[in-house]
């Protein structure tokens, strides 16, 4: 909803300003279907060669990112604090069990309790590789650190894929708006026997695409640029997480300061309170 409002926002403040100054949109409305179909064809060119299908495909979809924001709501991280909690829990107290749910997360009772958890193929992936590789004495906590973090690393970048490419349309379309503005004034001279009243509305009309291509690179493509990647970073605490609890459970650290440990490590606006915590924890235990 915040970005269908700025985006509103911009539209209005651009073009309420330009009309209150005492500015047409006749010229502009006249332009606007050909200077776009330039600038905004050869930015949708220059994206498809710059990409392959699959960047393409994850790009178009996480423009969706900039609507609904984080994927992660503070709910699902008291969730997954207790999820973690419950799978420590059965680690140290029946091994061989806990060997069942790491192995078949899919039919797990544990985790299908956590049902927005268990759908995320990394964050499952990611808390049942690392349980597995203690089971397997591979148990160095700086190794398994190191280790996740690379893995970690390698995901996010991936996942910052559509906010480069986003910022690469955005970087080049100042630069096909004046691609469009130099056809349009070649068209102008191509006139320049015309009285002046005619050449004024060719000279405006080629100027539209130097204000497109700056209005789409500044007022739309890049912040959703930055937005997509400012919800992928949001989205990425989620799995420092897992990391953190699991990390200080290698370190043999007790249970509740396992969690604790992950609370801590949990952005100030999604962090759940410790009371909040505790009852979810007790409810966990009742549950179980």
């Amino acid at each position: 909803m915040i970005g269908i409002v700025g985006i509103i926002m911009i539209f209005v403040m651009v073009f309420g300003g330009y009309l209150a100054a005492g500015g047409k949109m006749g010229i502009i409305m006249k332009s606007l279907p050909y200077e776009f179909t330039m600038i905004g064809g050869a930015a949708v060119g220059a994206f498809v060669i710059s990409n392959d299908l699959a960047a393409i495909k994850h790009t178009i979809k996480d423009l969706g990112k900039v609507f609904k924001g984080p994927k992660w709501k503070p709910d699902d991280y008291r969730d997954l604090l207790c999820l973690l909690f419950e799978l420590v829990r059965l680690a140290r107290q029946n091994p061989v069990g806990l060997e069942e749910h790491i192995e078949g997360p899919d039919s797990s009772a544990i985790f299908q309790r956590y049902p927005r958890i268990s759908a995320d193929r990394e964050a499952v992936d990611l808390i049942c590789d690392t349980l597995r590789s203690a089971s397997m004495n591979y148990d160095d906590p700086h190794q398994v650190e190191e280790v996740l973090e690379k893995r970690m690393d390698a995901n996010l970048h991936h996942a910052m894929h559509s906010s480069h490419a986003l910022q690469t349309v955005a970087d080049g379309l100042p630069a096909l708006g004046i691609v469009a503005a130099v056809l349009g004034v070649i068209k102008t001279m191509g006139s320049i026997d015309q009285p002046p009243e005619i050449l004024g509305k060719l000279i405006g009309g080629a100027l539209v695409g130097t204000f497109l291509g700056v209005f789409l690179a500044y007022g739309l493509v890049g912040p959703f640029a930055a937005k997509v990647k400012t919800v992928v970073e949001e989205d990425g605490h989620f799995y420092q997480l897992i990391r953190e609890v699991l990390v200080a459970n290698l370190h043999n650290h007790s249970m509740n300061l396992c969690i604790e440990v992950g609370r801590q490590n949990t952005p100030s606006h999604y962090r759940p309170s410790f009371n909040d915590l505790e009852e979810a924890l007790k409810a966990t235990k009742d549950a179980a």
